[in-house]
């Protein structure tokens, strides 16, 4: 399958790989079908999760242990489920990268959204936004 990325040009997507949101995210709730890259010729410091449904929506992606962030999450039985959840060991979490839409020069800092992470259930290839009402955690910065 290909698509038409406005940012990243044409894509060539494999069906199987496919990550299907049933959801939706926040604000586009529509949108059930991304697929996960990183941009070519970059070390993978982070990643693509481009929609397949409206490829004018991509959103920046990373590992939060790479920013020193650490997630216990506690999903409910319907997250579970969305999910197609049953082994542990086929979970991963990820955070979406903001940058300040009010730069105009593209070097605004990257800010990451640690209140509401993708979990991904990568054996069955499902996804769903976790959003936090309350997180508790502490920055400890080192000199």
């Amino acid at each position: 399958m290909k698509i038409e990325s406005p940012l990243y040009g044409s894509l060539d997507v494999e069906p199987s790989k496919i990550i299907e949101f049933p959801r939706g995210l926040p604000g586009f709730e529509d949108l059930h079908r991304f697929s996960l890259f990183h941009p070519e010729g970059e070390a993978p410091a982070y990643f693509i999760l481009q929609s397949v449904d409206d490829p004018a929506v991509a959103f920046h992606v990373t590992d939060p242990v790479g920013l020193g962030f650490n997630y216990e999450i506690s999903l409910s039985d319907e997250e579970t489920e969305t999910l197609a959840l049953t082994d542990l060991n086929d979970a991963a979490v990820v955070v979406i990268l903001i940058r300040d839409a009010s730069s105009m020069k593209g070097d605004a800092p990257l800010r990451a959204n640690l209140n509401a992470p993708l979990v991904l259930n990568v054996g069955a290839r499902r996804g769903l936004q976790h959003i936090f009402t309350r997180l508790d955690y502490q920055v400890d910065a080192t000199s």
